[in-house]
């Protein structure tokens, strides 16, 4: 089972800074470690905080032809190998309370997808694991609304909670991401993370899948540390066009870098 005081410690310092990054879904143990040893390289030398994200299912497709992930089994063992190689906290998303009491035993960050961020019990369950719990907020809610989110959180026992924005709603295959999010966020007293990627997202734009424009990622992912992010939230592949998820909406992994240090330099600019 994780030890993930260190984690939160990191987390929630003043003043720090955190990505939270990796593939959409996990294609592969191969490129799971390649992706993480890259982005931790990278935020070791700028002396960021990393976490590791990728998805076991992705349950939530446009499509039920599209490609999900290996499933929870397979995907804890591939998250549990990454943690240990490289020494990183890693996190993934729960659809179920039996998938969060699961997962619960490998990884250090559960998190409780957008779509299902007002599920009560799905909430109380991953709280009652003791892992650290990251809240996307719902496309269809206010920043505002999230207060009841965090009240049933805190309610279930919940004191380790990430709140994270990931766009609004705007029409037909459209997201915007209003910066106010970020200040009203931390009104709630927890860290706040910006979803770039996901900000970028058109979702079912593509028909039987999600389309995105990711060139515009790295810019929402500069006005959200301007407004005040704790970190950011971004998926990344070394070959977006080729990636079995999100590919439209993924920053390219050679990318990452330079984002990272214009991300940093902001931060300093307004700290």
């Amino acid at each position: 089972m994780p030890n993930d005081s260190v984690t939160w410690k990191k987390l929630s310092a003043t003043g720090g800074f955190t990505l939270i990054g990796g593939p959409c879904a996990i294609e592969s143990e191969e490129l799971c470690l390649e992706v993480g040893s890259e982005l931790k390289q990278v935020c070791d030398d700028l002396g960021l905080f990393y976490v590791f994200k990728a998805s076991y299912d992705k349950a939530n497709r446009t499509s039920g032809k599209s490609f999900r992930g290996p499933g929870i089994e397979m995907g804890l063992e591939i998250l549990a190998k990454v943690a240990a190689q490289l020494g990183v906290p890693v996190l993934t998303d729960v659809h179920t309370e039996e998938q969060a009491t699961r997962a619960g035993e490998v990884v250090d960050i559960l998190q409780i997808p957008a779509f299902l961020c007002r599920q009560t019990d799905l909430i109380s369950c991953a709280v009652e694991t003791g892992r650290i719990i990251n809240i996307k907020k719902g496309q269809f809610l206010s920043p505002g609304e999230m207060g009841q989110i965090v009240a049933k959180a805190t309610a279930a026992g919940g004191s380790r909670l990430l709140l994270t924005e990931r766009g609004t709603t705007f029409g037909y295959n459209n997201l915007v991401a209003d910066m106010r999010s970020i200040p009203i966020l931390r009104r709630f007293g927890f860290p706040v993370i910006f979803d770039a990627t996901h900000s970028v997202q058109l979702p079912g734009g593509g028909g039987d899948k999600s389309a995105g424009q990711r060139e515009f990622a790295p810019v929402l992912a500069q006005a959200a540390a301007a407004a005040g992010a704790d970190g950011v939230f971004i998926e990344t592949h070394p070959d977006p066009d080729r990636a079995l998820s999100d590919g439209p909406n993924s920053i390219p992994l050679p990318e990452m870098r330079a984002l990272l240090e214009r991300l940093l330099r902001i931060k300093q600019a307004v700290a």
